[in-house]
């Protein structure tokens, strides 16, 4: 019997975004890496230079675009494009979302807020898992029997782990394990995922972020 083909897709969590008005950025147009984000994104290329890298593909938006760069010239690759690893749809984007100070204290808004679950403010998680999952899928394929790298958000990457590891996706976004250029690496057998993996290659960097402290857009 023929041995399932072992591909890893790395799903990559974007670097830091310059955002100095500190609104929850979403799927808004020119949001791009600050400087310590482009170091973010080299690191966590220098940490896969010697692995059997043969796709890159990243979500559409410019932050994600910018973190895949350094992979694409690493190894020589073109970056593809897949609509599906976008960041998730949410009511807040463009509003300043902070506790006690953004828009979850206007009492306009609670009415969003009611169902945590689904949730009734943007995106359904179940959703955001499935297209990620398939997006995953289409990697897999494209790099079968070598390593790819997806560039994506954190939500999208949080909620994919969820539901590849059969877990309920409704959760705290306090505990997201999603750190900033972080690595999220999903180990195949054939289509089937056999592990997941998580790594923190620019934890020194996400140290100096104050993004890491308040996460805004993700």
């Amino acid at each position: 019997m023929t041995e399932p083909t072992k591909t890893t897709v790395h799903v990559l969590r974007h670097g830091e975004v310059y955002n100095p008005t500190k609104i929850l950025y979403g799927r808004l147009p020119d949001f791009h890496l600050s400087e310590l984000g482009h170091q973010m994104a080299k690191a966590a290329a220098e940490v896969l230079s010697g692995r059997d890298i043969t796709h890159v593909v990243s979500s559409p938006l410019e932050r994600a675009q910018e973190t895949a760069a350094p992979f694409a010239a690493e190894f020589k690759l073109d970056i593809a494009t897949d609509v599906r690893l976008i960041e998730s749809a949410n009511y807040f984007e463009g509003k300043k979302v902070s506790v006690g100070d953004g828009a979850f204290s206007n009492p306009r808004h609670w009415w969003v807020l009611r169902d945590p679950i689904t949730p009734s403010w943007g995106e359904a998680y179940l959703v955001i898992a499935q297209r990620m999952f398939a997006a995953v899928q289409a990697a897999r394929v494209a790099a079968e029997g070598h390593e790819a790298v997806c560039v994506s958000h954190q939500l999208p990457v949080w909620t994919l782990r969820r539901y590849v590891e059969g877990k309920r996706l409704w959760h705290d976004p306090r505990r997201r394990e999603c750190g900033l250029a972080s690595l999220t690496s999903f180990r195949f057998e054939g289509s089937k995922v056999v592990g997941i993996d998580y790594s923190e290659p620019a934890a020194h960097l996400v140290a100096m972020s104050a993004t890491a402290k308040t996460a805004k857009g993700a």
